[in-house]
């Protein structure tokens, strides 16, 4: 069915009836590829900037293959998040050249140049324990073609460690902030840039902290202006924000 909607809308625009603009319009919602367990969404990249990351939780380690192989099939990136060296190994059977990033959990398949940006994406964690969701965001962004910068283990326990890194930190465009326990690294960074700065709560700390709602609640509550908040853990939904606050501003300045 897809096949001959591309076709009739290629036709049209041959004769002269659609206009490319038009044509470019309709194909945003074609086509997705539908399997026995998924509906892959092959137009993700036109519509959204980036093709289909793969989630992959619940997945076995034959569908998370399956998936990435339908999608690497398309010539772009491939990300997969969240997954075990179990399913790495299918996803490299078929494809030799995937990497797999053990501490941010995520599989890349790189088929296209990379055309690193010109503003740089700050990534900044409370504590060592933060890194395995902020490197889920740095693998996030630089399969995004993003250039990223590390501020790591500079929590506010130790507050000298980020000031002595401030004129880096200010030259970032977007900030990444992950912290656990109260949280309060994303307002400090906040008051310091004045960059959009994208808060990422860690599930890290003690009995409290209630599995990364205390640092949750502090990061909404920030004082600090410019602070937005993601979900618990979720690095990549804020290197995927983060890369496409970067892209509008690297259009604006083209």
């Amino acid at each position: 069915m897809h096949g001959d909607l591309l076709k009739q809308i290629l036709n049209s625009v041959r004769e002269g009836s659609t206009s490319v603009d038009e044509a470019m319009s309709r194909l945003e919602h074609l086509p997705f590829e539908a399997l026995d367990f998924a509906n892959v969404d092959h137009h993700r990249a036109m519509r959204c900037g980036f093709p289909e990351v793969i989630f992959c939780p619940g997945k076995t380690a034959p569908q998370v293959a399956t998936i990435f192989s339908r999608l690497a099939a398309a010539g772009g990136n491939v990300l997969a998040t969240r997954a075990t060296a179990e399913q790495y190994a299918a996803v490299r059977a078929g494809h030799g050249s995937a990497e797999f990033f053990e501490s941010a959990r995520c599989i890349t398949l790189r088929q296209t140049p990379a055309k690193p940006s010109t503003g740089v994406i700050a990534l900044v964690t409370g504590g060592t324990s933060d890194m395995p969701v902020i490197e889920e965001a740095r693998v996030t962004c630089e399969i995004m073609d993003q250039r990223t910068q590390k501020f790591y283990d500079v929590g506010v326990a130790g507050i000298h460690r980020l000031l002595s890194q401030s004129r880096e930190l200010r030259a970032a465009r977007v900030v990444i902030v992950a912290a656990g326990m109260e949280g309060a690294l994303a307002s400090v960074v906040g008051g310091l840039v004045d960059a959009p700065v994208i808060a990422v709560p860690t599930s890290i700390g003690y009995g409290a902290h209630f599995q990364g709602l205390a640092p949750l609640l502090t990061m909404l509550n920030s004082c600090a202006t410019g602070v937005a908040v993601v979900n618990i853990d979720n690095g990549f939904g804020a290197g995927f924000l983060a890369s496409r606050i970067n892209r509008l501003a690297e259009g604006a300045s083209g």
